[in-house]
């Protein structure tokens, strides 16, 4: 078990999942040291990521645990087995934040994405010009540099929904999202023109809240809920003024599925969805 310096979200998860893990079982820090022919401090360690975990340990570690769960400890096992792969947003690390490079991460190891937009188009279906109008909004305001890092990194994150073997996604996108013209009319509509595009594929479902339909639940909210291999490792990732904000605790994720599907059941179908799209697209 080695120390490192750059600790990602995937490392953070399974520190806190292994903690978890101790936690459910009744078993204190001091304990789990002599289970583990440890001590206390490697137990702390373990539990804030600053001490790498391999494949082995973890399954040491649940078996002394007592976790009976087989599917929480494969996947935790998988986590530490790819410890040490780089993936293409390591070459913006140092460059752009790392809340960032978290939801790069998050987004391609998910099983299934969801996402729920009142504002802004999601991001995996905005084009480069949309994008960049976006950025260049930015208080303050961003160095060109900045702006273009962002640009390419969020077309370099599309990659999860396209090639061969790509990630179901559900998106819920409020009416107000689609009539706000970044980068002006024409920008807009080729915007929306991509996005019906996208609606098309068979992995791909967007549904729309029409202005018609009133108040909804998660009305202003921006959410981003990727799922795992076993849901104890479905993580939420919100938006706000200081950058994303990650949830992965046992309640507010069941709060979010469940608010999730509150607000599916007050869209358009995805028929009426593509066709409400097209339509605002053409009177641009």
């Amino acid at each position: 078990m080695a120390s490192r310096s750059a600790i990602t979200n995937r490392q953070r998860r399974l520190a806190v999942e292994v903690r978890r893990m101790r936690e459910q079982a009744g078993i204190s820090i001091q304990e789990a040291a002599a289970l583990l022919g440890s001590d206390r401090t490697m137990i702390s360690n373990i539990e804030a990521a600053r001490t790498g975990l391999s494949e082995d340990r973890v399954r040491q570690i649940a078996c002394h645990y007592g976790c009976a769960d087989a599917a929480l400890t494969d996947a935790l096992a998988e986590i530490a087995r790819g410890r040490r792969a780089r993936h293409w947003w390591d070459e913006y690390r140092g460059k752009l934040p790392d809340g960032h490079l978290d939801v790069s991460e998050i987004e391609h190891f998910a099983t299934r994405i969801r996402t729920a937009q009142t504002v802004h188009l999601p991001g995996l279906f905005q084009t480069e010009e949309h994008a960049r109008a976006i950025f260049e909004f930015a208080v303050p305001r961003l160095p060109r540099l900045e702006v273009e890092l962002r640009v390419a990194h969020r077309m370099s994150r599309q990659s999860v929904i396209a090639g061969e073997n790509p990630t179901p996604y559900l998106g819920i996108i409020h009416e107000a999202a689609l009539r706000l013209e970044f980068g002006g009319r024409e920008a807009a509509r080729r915007q929306l023109t991509h996005l019906v595009e996208a609606s098309e594929l068979a992995h791909v479902t967007l549904l729309v809240i029409p202005f018609r339909f009133g108040a909804f639940h998660g009305a202003g909210q921006s959410i981003l809920y990727t799922e795992g291999p076993v849901a104890q490792l479905d993580t939420v990732q919100l938006d706000t003024a200081f950058g994303g904000h990650f949830i992965d605790a046992p309640t507010p994720l069941g709060n979010y599925r469940s608010l999730l599907d509150l607000m599916e059941g007050s869209a358009l179908t995805p028929d009426e969805s593509r066709d409400l799209i097209w339509s605002i697209a053409r009177k641009l």
